[in-house]
């Protein structure tokens, strides 16, 4: 008898020391202290990224009111130095110049490509689908962080002052003080839970740049470059996906982002345990 306890109790042991990869996913807590928020859907206003013009001058994007599809699992922080630094050691991700001594900061210096490379590396890893946010998923996410940069009005018969207020609004963003990555929490948390949203590291998107015509009261899409990607931080901009530096180029118009980072999101499609979630970043420490 005393030998058949002992044998249930280190089954026990080993079932509840395993990692779980797929089970239904279980009504949890929105807060998450190992890394990972699950924010329940609800409505939020959405200002659409792009290049929108009205006979023959610029608009801002529609202001909408969105809902997602379904909640949205996301990352509390940015991904940090030694968890990309792990998927280098792999050979599943680019080798960028990380300044030594710093492990625990969110990683910059990546491109989009970085970033997606780092996704497609954890989804394997953890059997879960990882992907950088969409512009609509980060925005939710972001909450009061997020910034509704609308023009002021100006006389739909003078085209070229829109030009020049929009000139005007992008070169008076203020950049953080600091501009090397900072430690996790120096930019605070937002009511949703995230970590440094809107601090010095600007967060690549999935979005793709868009060029939008308003003419005759509807919305035609004229081009679509998903060479260029929406970042968002203290500001919206768009970057070539292949940067990394944002001093070297690829913004548009204005003040540059300080930082190019990342953090993710699980595919809504999925069906996820809870747990899986939390452990995502200890299951990637003990490989």
């Amino acid at each position: 008898m005393l030998i058949l306890m002992k044998m249930k109790t280190a089954m026990l042991a080993g079932a509840l020391a395993a990692p779980i990869l797929a089970t239904a996913f279980a009504p949890a807590p929105p807060r998450d202290q190992d890394g990972a928020l699950r924010l329940a859907s609800t409505s939020f206003s959405y200002r659409a990224a792009g290049d929108f013009s009205q006979n023959g001058r610029p608009v801002e994007g529609p202001l909408r009111e969105l809902h997602l599809s379904a909640d949205l699992i996301i990352m509390k922080r940015q991904v940090t130095v030694a968890e990309y630094a792990r998927c280098v050691d792999e050979a599943a991700c680019p080798r960028i110049g990380i300044p030594p001594g710093a492990p625990n900061v969110p990683v910059v210096g990546v491109s989009w490509h970085d970033a997606s490379a780092y996704a497609t590396w954890v989804s394997r890893k953890t059997g879960i689908s990882h992907r950088l946010p969409t512009d609509e998923e980060w925005t939710f996410a972001a909450a009061e962080k997020a910034r509704d940069e609308a023009m002021p009005f100006i006389d739909p018969a003078d085209p070229a002052q829109a030009w020049i207020a929009r000139y005007e609004a992008e070169s008076a963003r203020s950049r953080p003080a600091a501009t090397s990555a900072q430690p996790g929490g120096t930019f605070g948390t937002n009511s949703n839970g995230l970590d440094d949203l809107a601090g010095n590291v600007w967060e690549w998107t999935n979005s793709c740049f868009v060029r939008v015509s308003l003419d005759d009261g509807g919305e035609r899409i004229t081009n679509t470059n998903c060479g260029v990607r929406v970042v968002e931080g203290a500001h919206r901009s768009y970057m070539t996906d292949f940067i990394r530096d944002p001093r070297s180029g690829g913004c548009a118009a204005g003040v540059p982002p300080a930082n190019l980072g990342f953090r993710l999101v699980v595919e809504p499609s999925q069906s996820v345990a809870t747990s899986v979630v939390r452990n995502v970043a200890k299951l990637l420490q003990r490989t």
